[in-house]
């Protein structure tokens, strides 16, 4: 239970869902999947136990959906990447229900959960940064040899008309 409280405290966004009805191969497929995320964990938990863990962090919003059998889905990185994961499972998956979760100590319901889903990954808004930090360089970059380039044309041109006039 301390490891699970420990858990709790770090992660950055936790999602419950009821996993009644999967098979083996499912579910360890979905943990393959959060596996592969690098910062994303899932695990069947007691819905004693996961009250118990709850109480004093900053999940204990979540305390209240342990009821039936429950799932608990833990990011300490991307909350992005766990809501896209669990969201696309559970629309492959019917019985697989997201009941709620808690993004950085807000709790989310199952709608909130699926709009978290659709905004870009942290990866995706890194690269976009980086795009729009390197456009203003690239532009400079082609203003200023825009003229030595018109430089050149001209000279060229100059020297095709020259040569073909010379002949």
């Amino acid at each position: 239970m301390n490891e699970l409280k420990q858990k709790l405290g770090r992660a950055t966004s936790v999602i419950v869902a009821d996993y009644r009805g999967l098979d083996v191969f499912a579910v360890n497929a979905l943990r393959a999947k959060l596996r592969a995320t690098g910062s994303c964990e899932y695990r069947v938990v007691k819905n004693s136990i996961l009250r118990r863990a709850c109480e004093g962090t900053g999940v204990a919003s979540i305390a209240s959906h342990a009821k039936g059998p429950t799932a608990l889905a833990l990011a300490f990185g991307d909350p992005v990447a766990l809501a896209k994961t669990l969201v696309d499972f559970a629309k492959q998956h019917e019985v697989f229900q997201l009941r709620a979760g808690v993004l950085e100590g807000k709790a989310l319901d199952k709608s909130e959960i699926a709009t978290l889903a659709t905004l870009p990954s942290l990866s995706e808004l890194r690269a976009r940064l980086v795009g729009v930090l390197q456009a203003p360089a690239q532009k400079l970059v082609m203003v200023l040899s825009a003229p030595a380039a018109q430089l050149a044309r001209l000279a060229e041109a100059r020297s095709q008309k020259l040569s073909e006039g010379g002949a």
